[in-house]
């Protein structure tokens, strides 16, 4: 088996700290390769600049870390959206896996789950929690949900110091 999986980064770490944990990012990469037999995961990430160590670090875990430029939106918030990055990067290796797994639980990724499932390449979605979007409703028979291995992937309080997070 050759499988990858292509990570929503902001939207698996903003879903499972909505429901008051941290994933622990090695022991996800671990889990994928264990359970799924992921040989590439690519993680999706907005760039800023000071954040090196974390980008360098997800990559020293077995990431492949594709960076998205962001911008400052007046107020002050960072907008860098992935969807566009996560979309072309799962076509373009269409070819060079066997199966994908999309971790996000975006409501914007319908459509290429609806075309891997076509092209029986949909191995599973990893949804950060049970709060994923209505249109992913769909492929629930698809859907694993990330908060209910939340005893085998939190990063522990004592795994914290030292360690980067996305």
């Amino acid at each position: 088996m050759n499988n990858y999986a292509f990570i929503d980064s902001q939207n698996l770490n903003l879903g499972v700290k909505s429901q008051g944990w941290r994933l622990d990012w090695k022991k996800l990469r671990q889990y994928l390769r264990n359970k799924y037999h992921i040989s590439n995961a690519y993680l999706f990430i907005g760039y800023l600049p000071g954040n090196e160590s974390l980008y360098t670090s997800m990559q020293e875990m077995g990431y492949i870390v594709i960076l998205k430029p962001t911008m400052e939106l007046p107020g002050g918030t960072v907008k860098g959206n992935v969807d566009a990055e996560l979309v072309l990067h799962t076509i373009i290796e269409l070819k060079n896996y066997d199966k994908a797994i999309i971790i996000s639980g975006d409501g914007d990724f319908y459509c290429l789950i609806e075309y891997l499932l076509a092209q029986n390449k949909l191995l599973r979605l990893i949804t950060p929690n049970k709060n994923y979007s209505k249109l992913l409703r769909k492929f629930n028979n698809s859907i694993i949900r990330l908060d209910v291995l939340k005893s085998s992937l939190e990063l522990k309080k004592t795994e914290i110091s030292g360690r980067s997070k996305p």
